[in-house]
């Protein structure tokens, strides 16, 4: 059967470390699902497989029934998938605005010449991009940041920007790497209804990694578990509240409602 994103027994080794073994998954259109597990897991790994900043030692990804395996991180991206990073990389000392525009480069209609003259494209294909940046800010709440370098905002509206310059890029699947980190209970909470609500307005599909646990079992309708690059366990947020080796090595004694 056919599906929307696929990864087939991924294997990736970094000299005589196994970092990722044996790793399968499959998402279907409209899913929110979790990749949890310690650091040192893998997560971040398997994300970069899929977007295309790691190629792996075995295996195969699949999207949209074709294998884009080890394929350009900027043509995974042109395919209609973007992610955010556990480790924020916005451009510090570019504008909000500007570091939105950046991420409609990859659909950008007038050619490089035409900016260096100046043409009438060059210039309606920057109000264009303006236009649309200033749209998602909005969508965000963070226009009122756009003339402001992005390294001046606050952590938690730093990692809306993120979020942000990864939905200009018109994405069908969106990989969040730690959205929630180092955000407050209310910033999360608010985190929460905004990915909600980002997934029906723009038809998104979500894989995220978080830390967090409430956050996950409150967000995401399927979680997989990552253990030393294995998967050991995948299910409903109730399945793995219940499954023993999972609150051993996660969750601890204490269940999240």
């Amino acid at each position: 059967m056919n599906s929307f994103l696929s990864l087939e027994k991924i294997v990736v080794q970094f000299g005589g470390l196994t970092a990722v073994n044996d790793f399968s998954l499959r998402l279907e259109p409209g899913e929110l699902v979790g990749l949890i597990g310690p650091n040192g897991a893998g997560k971040t790994t398997v994300f970069n497989i899929i977007t295309g900043f790691l190629r792996p030692t075995s295996g195969r990804v699949r999207w949209l029934d074709h294998d884009i395996t080890g394929l350009a991180a900027h043509r995974i991206t042109a395919l209609g998938i973007a992610r955010t990073f556990q480790n924020i990389r916005l451009f510090a000392n570019m504008s909000v605005l500007e570091n939105v525009m950046v991420s409609f480069h990859h659909n950008v209609r007038s050619h490089f010449w035409q900016a260096m003259l100046g043409t009438p494209g060059s210039a309606r294909e920057e109000r264009r991009q303006s236009t649309g940046a200033m749209q998602v800010l909005e969508e965000m709440n963070l226009t009122r940041f756009a003339a402001e370098k992005a390294g001046a905002l606050p952590y938690g509206q730093q990692r809306r920007l993120e979020i942000a310059r990864a939905l200009a890029a018109s994405p069908r699947l969106l990989l969040l790497d730690e959205p929630a980190a180092g955000m407050n209970p209310l910033e999360t909470m608010e985190l929460a209804r905004l990915i909600r609500h980002l997934m029906k307005k723009y038809k998104l599909t979500v894989l995220l990694i978080e830390h967090d646990m409430k956050f996950v079992m409150r967000l995401c309708e399927r979680i997989k578990v990552l253990d030393y690059g294995h998967s050991i366990a995948e299910g409903t947020p109730r399945e793995i509240q219940d499954n023993p080796a999972v609150v051993k090595a996660y969750l601890g004694s204490v269940k999240h409602a």
